[in-house]
């Protein structure tokens, strides 16, 4: 019975192990990680509107569409995340508007064209939450002196939702905001959106920051999350969302 034992939990280490490599797109190269909205899928590719990833993944993306397609084949592992235990799934039951990862293997350097091209080696479906894992959104709209870096963003504010000017009551106008290597920064020429640096940020362009934190959150508080995303001359009214 001892023996059974050791087995069994030698095993179930095991399958641990697997999916936790799989989780981070395990094997060579480096890795691309991209993170956004489903759109679409299709027998070999996912469509996705991405509004985040790593670095490596960010970098490639500048000068880009917020939304791409990557490719999948049979060696794509699809994984279901379920109160954060994930699950074997197929490519048929992710569903558009579900919040996805993809993790893609490459050669450092890559190319987006290059990444899009290979076979992702993980998808990851988080369901759909629009609630943002149970945080409220604080959105600030204002104006920057030029390019940012460094982590940080310096907003001179005009405006934003109830939540984001409710923070400011009291408070200066010219605010400093977080950003960190998960942040996505989109410049919008009519209604298409382009992937940025912070540092093509201009003088004068009217800046829309989106974090996600504590409804009770404070002005401070809410200025040490890094921002989900920056956009800049982003169209429309931003300033009705919740």
């Amino acid at each position: 019975m001892k023996h059974r034992l050791i087995g069994f939990i030698a095993l179930t280490a095991l399958a641990c192990a697997v999916i936790a490599a799989g989780a981070s797109g395990g094997g060579k190269g480096q890795l691309f990680q991209f993170r956004g909205e489903l759109l679409a899928t299709s027998a070999n590719s996912v469509q996705v509107q991405v509004e985040g990833g790593n670095h490596a993944a960010l970098k490639a993306l500048i000068g880009q569409s917020q939304n791409e397609t990557f490719a999948t084949d049979s060696k794509t592992e699809f994984l279901g995340w379920t109160a954060g235990v994930p699950h074997v799934i197929a490519i048929g039951d992710l569903k558009a508007g579900d919040n996805v990862q993809v993790s893609i293997r490459a050669q450092h350097g890559s190319s987006l064209a290059q990444l899009v091209a290979k076979p992702a080696a993980l998808v990851g479906d988080h369901g759909n939450n629009s609630g943002g894992n149970g945080r409220a959104l604080f959105l600030y709209v204002g104006t920057v002196a030029g390019g940012q870096a460094g982590g940080h963003i310096a907003l001179h504010v005009t405006g934003g939702n109830w939540r984001g000017l409710r923070s400011m009551l009291g408070q200066s106008l010219d605010q400093t905001f977080t950003y960190d290597e998960g942040t996505i920064f989109l410049l919008w020429q009519g209604k298409v959106p382009t992937v940025i640096d912070p540092s093509q940020l201009k003088s004068g362009d009217r800046i829309t920051i989106r974090v996600r934190a504590a409804r009770a959150a404070t002005l401070q508080q809410v200025e040490a999350i890094a921002a989900a995303h920056v956009g800049d001359h982003e169209p429309g009214d931003p300033m009705n969302q919740n």
